[in-house]
């Protein structure tokens, strides 16, 4: 792990709620290094969401400082950010967030679109990815002919297109039953294996565990972050075995 993609700098963000002020985060200070797999978690109200909000681009903070890949994008204006996001991270939704009406490698190739690459491009890299997450046979399929699993297949698919910097995985396995989770957890392991920097939020511990690092937020500052001792014990085992 070299290098740091995330770090957050004293960061704050309020909302205003008719005449009061909600402090959604409090001076969260956080470094987020290449290849980490990190989870967050926290109960509802902990700030989570935002933070998640913050670190996908989709808002920006009341102060402090949000470097990516050492660029300042807490300052950045819509437009900007929407540059940002395209380029630099790969989002995977609880809801898959998949267009209904087009197919598979359609979906997966809409990023690249925004991008400006051409289509012979586009459909060969959607392939590869998809290839990659196991869904060569249901190319040609739209989302209604396939099960969820099948959906977040695509859509973490879809999420790593572009080569982002970082993959945001939100409740990622929010929508599917347990057997289908566990498939799709030691997918994203697979493709942290591959080199990717995955954060990924949850409330749920047992989908927790699989990432190497857990971020805990309670009232909007971070309140433990450690390294999963489970994975670390397993790794080691494995390495005085070899």
């Amino acid at each position: 792990m070299d290098g740091e993609v995330i770090r957050l700098v004293d960061i704050t963000r309020n909302y205003k709620v008719g005449t009061e002020i909600v402090r959604a985060l409090r001076s969260v200070s956080l470094t987020i290094r290449k290849n980490e797999f990190v989870a967050l978690m926290g109960p509802s109200g902990s700030g989570k969401s935002t933070l998640m909000n913050l670190l996908g681009c989709l808002d920006t903070p009341t102060s402090g400082q949000y470097f990516l890949n050492g660029k300042d994008v807490s300052k950045l204006n819509d437009l900007e950010l929407a540059e940002i996001r395209n380029k630099e991270i790969g989002f995977v939704f609880q809801t898959f967030n998949l267009l209904p009406r087009i197919t598979a490698i359609e979906n997966v190739a809409l990023p690249q679109v925004y991008a400006g690459i051409t289509k012979a491009k586009r459909m060969e890299r959607a392939r590869e990815v998809i290839e990659e997450v196991g869904l060569t046979d249901r190319l040609h399929h739209k989302p209604n002919e396939m099960s969820g699993g099948q959906r977040q297949r695509v859509a973490i698919a879809r999420a790593m297109v572009n080569n982002p910097s970082i993959i945001l995985a939100d409740e990622p396995t929010g929508n599917l039953d347990s057997v289908t989770s566990h498939e799709i957890m030691a997918l994203l392991e697979k493709i942290h294996k591959d080199g990717n920097t995955i954060v990924l939020v949850t409330h749920e511990e047992d989908i927790a565990r699989h990432a190497h690092r857990i971020i805990r937020l309670m009232d909007g500052q971070i309140a433990d972050d450690y390294l999963n001792a489970e994975i670390y014990s397993s790794l080691k085992k494995a390495t005085v075995t070899v």
